[in-house]
């Protein structure tokens, strides 16, 4: 069932994005060469109980993996694109990572990723990075009001294929709110003009993965780690797009340089 959010609930998860909006811009400052993928979760979780907030990620038990999920970030280095198990794994030069995470506060969730170069940075990395983005905001952009769902599917597939990247819909955005995963099941690739109609009061995770090479993904033997078939690197972003009467509305946008990040002593506005 799909549940449609009143302008008061989609402040409530607006509050929510703009924490996690703010700590992701923050872990990504803090991944760089000699940090260890360990030590990203505990800084994590440290920020997410001293702000109150629940991870969406911590006994997550889908159809697929192996047993509960006990982690607060989804760590992907290179060849893995999403649902990487943090572990002990020191980042180098050059990985290309990618950091996921949901969380939920006063009963209300936000999910976003992004993807950085830790280190030295190589242009097909950066190119692959940038595609995700660039078809991340067309979906977003394609989100409107009295539209299609195959609108948001259609955008991003478009993109991802004029850079020259192929599309795996196996996995994709979703529907969000009280839970972090609601239906609809939002494709990363569609016919516009086709599926549900886009109501205001509706919510969606909306997050493109792409492949350097290849559209076909494998299971690491953890059940989890999803990696690119053939071994080459990838990327994801992902943002939470509240469907409003006046257009689309990203809830978990990160803060731009400089701004000051995640303060878990800082009591955020109340958003209208």
């Amino acid at each position: 069932m799909i549940e449609l959010k009143s302008a008061e609930e989609i402040g409530r998860m607006a509050v929510t994005g703009q924490f996690v909006g703010e700590l992701l811009a923050e872990l990504s400052g803090v991944a760089t060469v000699g940090v260890n993928l360990m030590d990203l979760e505990h800084h994590a979780r440290r920020r997410i109980r001293e702000r109150g907030a629940e991870s969406c990620y911590w006994d997550y038990a889908p159809s697929f993996g192996r047993g509960p999920f006990r982690n607060v970030l989804c760590l992907s280095v290179n060849d893995a694109v999403l649902h990487g198990l943090p572990h002990d794994y020191v980042l180098r030069d050059g990985d290309l990572l990618s950091i996921d995470m949901a969380v939920g506060i006063d009963g209300w969730v936000a999910d976003s990723a992004l993807s950085v170069i830790v280190g030295t940075p190589d242009p097909a990395d950066l190119k692959l990075i940038e595609a995700t983005e660039v078809a991340l905001e067309a979906g977003i952009t394609a989100a409107q009001p009295g539209g299609r769902l195959g609108d948001v599917s259609a955008a991003i597939g478009e993109v991802a294929r004029s850079y020259g990247y192929g599309v795996n819909a196996e996995f994709g955005g979703h529907g969000i709110g009280r839970t972090m995963h609601e239906a609809p099941h939002v494709s990363n690739t569609g016919r516009a003009h086709r599926g549900m109609r886009l109501d205001p009061g509706l919510a969606i995770a909306i997050e493109p993965w792409l492949c350097r090479s290849t559209d076909r993904i494998t299971f690491d033997s953890d059940g989890w780690t999803i990696r690119s078939a053939d071994g080459s690197r990838a990327a994801h972003s992902e943002h939470t797009v509240a469907i409003t009467t006046s257009g689309p509305r990203v809830l978990t946008r990160r803060p731009t340089r400089g701004a000051p990040s995640a303060d878990p002593t800082r009591k955020p506005a109340t958003a209208s």
